[in-house]
């Protein structure tokens, strides 16, 4: 009795739950694919089903993004989230993102505009900056209307990417907690929670010298809605 209490109380449950999000993320992986290759596969006329496609599919983009966010917080728990950084053309690793998103953006109609010079490269991790800009422009197809615009150039030594859409803003909630540094903030539920402060902590893990990486959120620009910028030395 007294072995099988001991054998228990060593389960590094958190070692678990880890190995059972990467496992999830896998199987989640293999069910976009295949939301993807079933909205091919639908008539295009078939509008009832089209739509229901592209709200699985970003569901379950969504639930992936989550899994991932997750899965790097367990790792920046062992240590700093680890970073590998190399030199990335932001054009294309913006049009990744978008075209990861296909099937959602053509069944909601929504017009994704790129204002990236072709040549601007920057050193960052390719994956994590892949990462934050999923979750940042699957929440303005959501709460934005038609259109989202998606720019980016140097200014003063800082790479600035930037995220616009046409819906009705950011909450105020949501503004004041952009403005809380990482040790200050609190996870919640909703808009305002593991996302947010994902992207934080991505940002804050690009560092130069006393510079870091920081994001900030607004509401305005071109669009009149949400604006989100992350700022990368």
């Amino acid at each position: 009795m007294s072995d099988s209490k001991q054998v228990t109380s060593s389960i590094d449950f958190s070692s678990v739950l880890a190995a059972a999000v990467h496992d999830m993320k896998n199987s989640l992986f293999l069910l976009i694919q295949s939301i993807e290759a079933l909205s091919e596969a639908i008539p295009q006329d078939n509008h009832n089903a089209q739509e229901q496609v592209a709200n699985v599919h970003y569901e379950a983009s969504r639930l992936n993004t989550n899994l991932v966010q997750v899965l790097s917080l367990y790792r920046a728990e062992l240590e700093s989230l680890p970073i590998t950084v190399d030199e990335s053309f932001i054009k294309d690793l913006v049009e990744d993102v978008v075209g990861s998103n296909t099937v959602y953006v053509i069944q909601k109609d929504i017009d994704i505009a790129i204002d990236i010079d072709d040549d601007l490269s920057w050193y960052l991790d390719q994956e994590l900056i892949y990462l934050l800009l999923n979750d940042v422009i699957i929440n303005a197809m959501r709460y934005g209307t038609s259109k989202i615009l998606i720019s980016s150039n140097i200014k003063e030594d800082f790479l600035h990417i930037k995220v616009e859409d046409d819906g009705s803003g950011y909450p105020i909630a949501m503004l004041t907690k952009s403005h809380e540094t990482l040790n200050d903030f609190e996870l919640s539920q909703g808009r305002t929670g593991l996302g947010l402060f994902f992207a934080k902590l991505i940002a804050n893990a690009h560092s130069q010298g006393k510079r870091a990486g920081n994001i900030s959120l607004s509401n305005g620009g071109k669009y009149g809605g949400s604006v989100f910028e992350v700022k990368i030395p």
